[in-house]
């Protein structure tokens, strides 16, 4: 949450309360918190109808919760089972912003989207930043010096708008998404698409499909000389909870000229560059290889704007208007489409299905439901 959200919660008729220091890294001191009308509170957890977070609570403060609490926070559902299976036996019901379904309707409640943003920005600012050279024309007295060449990989809302600044930074730009639609959406950003004779791949909700290890090394063959040529590579493609889509081994970033730069957005859930690290910058041949970790944090100011406006939305169609009396009520309507897709636990139960089937897997649990 940040402060100049505080008053939409409030005119719900919901009482806020904050964590102390909790937006500091964000530069939100707790008075700006307490004039906007939050209490800042230490103990805010133990009366708690919400809490809402950033990363999900860790099962020692879960266990902290009243039974029938409500927690919202991006929750990797695919690497911690065991956070779900403390939500599930907790009783708390627990929804994941990563989860909210790409749907019209829920825009302005996508996360993931609004995360990808700051992200993306933040890739092309980080590639400026590494290279030594001037990304636009200059063109002087003394000679000319050509722009930058720029590819980036991944056209989703990160890659859009990593070429999208490049593009505003005066680079020439290119850039490759393995589905159709994505040519057009590149282009429009100013930038070349790279087409690659081979099938493309539509998936559901915005992501493209898996592809097979063939075809990922045709298209690693067709896309080698492009990556040569640039000056920067950026590399976008991530799917949430998936080990991300290796599409760049050291052989091709090898190739690339003296000075080279590599962002790999990817890095902190695989990598789509063979040898990048989260959080370094390492070097292979001539570029430097730089590991995206937890990206959206480096720009908290607007990432935390952002999100605690998805998390004020997703809120407000969770909440019954104040009453005559002035109060609030958090009731979700699971028939809703996207209460229900972004619910993971709700009542002692695991609800969002893959979930559920994962742990089965596993072996039965105490509280599984039959």
């Amino acid at each position: 949450m940040v402060p100049e959200l505080v008053g939409k919660l409030t005119g719900l008729g919901a009482e806020v309360a904050v964590e102390p220091a909790a937006g500091e890294q964000a530069d939100h001191p707790d008075e700006e918190y307490a004039a906007a009308g939050a209490v800042v509170d230490p103990d805010a957890l133990a009366s708690a109808d919400v809490v809402v977070s950033v990363q999900p609570l860790e099962a020692d403060r879960v266990a902290g919760l009243r039974a029938g609490t409500a927690t919202l926070s991006f929750l990797p559902v695919s690497t911690r089972p065991d956070l779900v299976v403390a939500l599930r036996d907790a009783q708390v019901t627990a929804f994941a912003a990563e989860l909210v379904p790409r749907i019209s309707r829920a825009q302005s409640m996508d996360a993931l989207s609004s995360q990808a943003l700051v992200s993306g920005y933040r890739c092309a600012i980080v590639a400026a930043g590494l290279l030594r050279r001037f990304l636009p024309l200059n063109m002087t007295a003394a000679g000319t010096v050509p722009p930058a060449q720029v590819v980036v990989l991944g056209a989703g809302v990160a890659g859009l708008q990593a070429i999208a600044t490049a593009k505003r930074l005066g680079a020439v730009v290119k850039a490759y998404d393995v589905r159709a639609a994505a040519a057009e959406e590149i282009r429009s950003m100013g930038a070349q698409a790279i087409e690659l004779d081979l099938e493309t791949l539509e998936g559901t909700g915005g992501y493209a499909r898996e592809m097979t290890e063939d075809r990922a090394a045709r298209q690693r063959d067709l896309l080698t000389p492009y990556i040569a040529d640039a000056d920067a590579l950026i590399t976008t493609a991530a799917v949430p909870g998936r080990t991300a889509p290796m599409l760049v081994t050291d052989q091709m970033v090898r190739q690339m000229g003296p000075g080279a730069v590599v962002v790999d957005l990817a890095a902190d859930s695989g990598g789509n560059v063979e040898g990048s690290v989260a959080g370094k910058v390492v070097r292979v041949g001539n570029a430097q290889i730089w590991g995206g970790a937890n990206v959206p944090s480096q720009m908290p100011g607007p990432a935390s704007k952002l999100y605690a406006q998805n998390v004020v939305n997703l809120l407000t169609l969770m909440t019954r208007p104040a009453d005559e009396d002035g109060a609030a009520a958090f009731a979700p309507d699971f028939d809703d489409e996207i209460v229900a897709g972004s619910c993971v636990t709700h009542a002692g139960e695991v609800r969002h299905e893959p979930t559920r089937d994962a742990l089965r897997q596993q072996g039965p649990t105490e509280g599984d439901p039959a």
